[in-house]
């Protein structure tokens, strides 16, 4: 049986229904603290493997093909004769390649019916959505925030008398192992309560991690009810939304009363309250991004009913780069960079997944939709909350264009000299429009000219009249990354992954494929699309793809063979109107270093011969 929400509430209604139902009396406390929140990276953090690693279920539903899907319709619905049942965070199993959310099924003596046909890939999380193996987390001398340890330790890496309120933190789930451990396939790191934990003892509270319990509501039961008899407050981490194994809400009824299930915020619909000997207990989602907003939109705020300090994040007027639609009806929360171009403030979103715990490292801001709102238009002025401190949002330093593992260096090589680089991949051509626009102080591009030139033309088409500047980062190898060895004139016949439209990679192989006489058409997958160079390497390593074309240094990192194509000019282009910006000057005083240098030369694939060559485009 599909399960139901209760009617939704919104945050105000929650709100107003906490200070009704709870006391809020403080503890006291003398307090350690075993969290790294507050303290300073001394060498870059990387990622020991990708996350996920195997395709996972991104609803609750069933798995499908989706080509036995066409043409369903509300006209014609289609009775399906293959399928698995799934919840969200569940492998989807080879051969199915989409997934059908449980509210769109009707199901009948086992059989499943659908009036609405599902593309490829749709709710499905791809391996490596997350963090492609071997990619930065985070660079030197960074202030590691509260929610970055939930990062910290889904990605493998283990290694701080006063007001308080004791927090019981019980994380639920089958498929939980501890941060340290890598998960095998279908087996997910907990890291909710590890992020809850920072953020809340943040702002004064003391927090008891519990063991992992399974999905058995007995196990489950006892858990909460411990929890509640030890503290003023209990957070249930997984187990709130309407999957098969969500015993959540129905332990917390059949203990007290069941008060809240549904919140209208996006993410974090699934959450739940209750109150359990007066007590309240919380249920959080299970994806990371969707527990950060319920524990910074609402359980943060509701501490200061205990008399604990929790600021309210600074806000910056700036202007949106692109559209963010939504429906009435919720508050909806959406994580950004933020960066003053000239003299004005630009944000931009980031991916929107509730999974993608890499955006909530890589964002420096977010803005909340309010719930009356149908969204935002691109250009519109609007408010962005700080997620860093004021001084770090001044020194950032906008990137948006192609992708290359180098500006994950280059940002590291920045961070002493107080500069935070954030890079946006957007593609050659998305950089270059961003430049157009103002919204960015650079755009990394490789687009080459039919003339055999790479990147003035297209500086003069899309910024006529406008002085730029172009710094060289390298000449780059491109080439096709396999497991064979493959090489340009091997790959009819064979699947392929591709980047997307308006990357210069991707006019680069076009413009390959069309001088070898290969018609797109013969390369099975031709039509995916992934917008990394490690995401690339990472669909050839796990057998996604026989091949696709990226950077050597990508293919190196996964050790995977390469065969060159072509070597490519790889340039920051500038308007030069910034030039006297202090931020510019330590990007273009970095790529000139002998350092960097260093840098490319121990990645592999580029030849630095022109590395920071400044020319001009008129």
């Amino acid at each position: 049986m599909v399960k139901r929400y209760l009617q939704v509430m919104t945050l105000d209604e929650v709100f107003a229904l906490l200070a009704r139902e709870f006391s809020c009396t403080p503890s006291t406390e003398t307090v350690p603290l075993e969290s790294a929140s507050g303290r300073i990276t001394v060498r870059p953090v990387f990622g020991t493997y990708s996350v996920p690693e195997i395709h996972l279920a991104a609803m609750d539903g069933i798995a499908v093909v989706s080509a036995e899907t066409r043409g369903a319709s509300e006209q014609h619905p289609v009775t399906l004769n293959r399928v698995a049942r799934v919840n969200t965070g569940n492998v989807v199993p080879p051969g199915y390649d989409a997934v059908i959310m449980i509210e769109d099924v009707w199901e009948t003596d086992g059989k499943y019916t659908i009036r609405k046909s599902a593309g490829p890939w749709q709710h499905v999380r791809p391996a490596g959505e997350d963090l492609a193996e071997s990619e930065m987390v985070m660079p030197s001398h960074h202030r590691i925030r509260p929610h970055e340890t939930g990062a910290l330790a889904t990605y493998g890496i283990t290694e701080l008398e006063v007001i308080t309120v004791e927090i019981g933190l019980v994380p639920t789930g089958s498929e939980l192992v501890a941060a340290g451990t890598r998960p095998a396939p279908g087996q997910v790191v907990e890291s909710n309560t590890v992020m809850a934990q920072a953020m809340l003892e943040f702002t004064g509270a003391r927090c008891t991690r519990y063991p992992f319990v399974e999905d058995k509501p007995d196990l489950i039961r006892d858990a909460v009810k411990r929890a509640c008899q030890e503290n003023d407050i209990v957070i249930v981490s997984a187990g709130s939304s309407a999957g098969t194994k969500d015993y959540t809400a129905d332990v917390i009824a059949g203990l007290g009363t069941l008060l809240v299930h549904g919140i209208a915020t996006r993410p974090g619909k699934p959450a739940i309250i209750g109150n359990v000997d007066n007590k309240p207990v919380f249920g959080l989602p299970g994806y990371p991004l969707s527990a950060l907003t319920v524990i910074r939109e609402l359980v943060m705020p509701f501490l200061r009913n205990y008399g604990l300090f929790v600021s309210e994040p600074a806000i910056i007027r700036a202007g949106i780069t692109s559209a963010i639609p939504k429906e009435i009806g919720s508050d909806e929360f959406v994580l950004c960079t933020l960066g003053r171009v000239g003299n004005r403030w630009t944000v931009s979103p980031r991916s929107k997944g509730a999974g993608v715990q890499m955006s909530a490292v890589r964002a420096n801001a977010y803005l909340r939709v309010p719930r009356e709102s149908e969204g935002f238009n691109a250009g519109d002025l609007v408010d962005a909350r700080l997620m860093v401190p004021a001084e770090e949002a001044e020194n950032a330093l906008l990137i948006t264009g192609s992708h290359d593992p180098v500006l994950d260096h280059l940002a590291d090589l920045l961070r002493p000299t107080g500069v935070s680089l954030i890079s946006t991949h957007r593609g050659s051509m998305g950089g270059i429009i961003a430049l157009k626009k103002d919204e960015c102080h650079a755009a990394p591009t490789h687009l080459l000219s039919p003339d055999g030139t790479y990147n003035t033309a297209y500086i003069r088409k899309y910024l006529p009249g406008t002085a730029t500047d172009l710094i060289c980062i390298a000449g780059r190898q491109q080439g096709i990354v396999s497991h064979d060895g493959l090489s340009l004139p091997d790959l009819r016949g064979r699947s392929f992954i591709n980047r997307q439209k308006g990357s210069g990679t991707r006019m680069l192989l076009d413009y390959e494929l069309k001088k070898a006489g290969i018609d797109p058409s013969s390369l099975p997958g031709f039509e995916r699309e992934v917008t990394t160079h490690i995401a690339v390497a990472l669909a050839v390593k796990s057998g996604e793809a026989d091949a696709g074309m990226c950077v050597y240094s990508a293919a190196k990192a996964l050790g995977l063979p390469f065969v060159p194509v072509a070597q490519e000019r790889y340039e920051l282009a500038i308007r030069r109107e910034h030039r006297e910006d202090p931020r510019i000057r330590a990007l273009i005083q970095a790529l000139q270093s002998g350092e960097f240098k260093e840098i490319l030369n121990r990645l592999g694939g580029y030849d630095t011969t022109e590395t920071g060559i400044l020319r001009s485009v008129e």
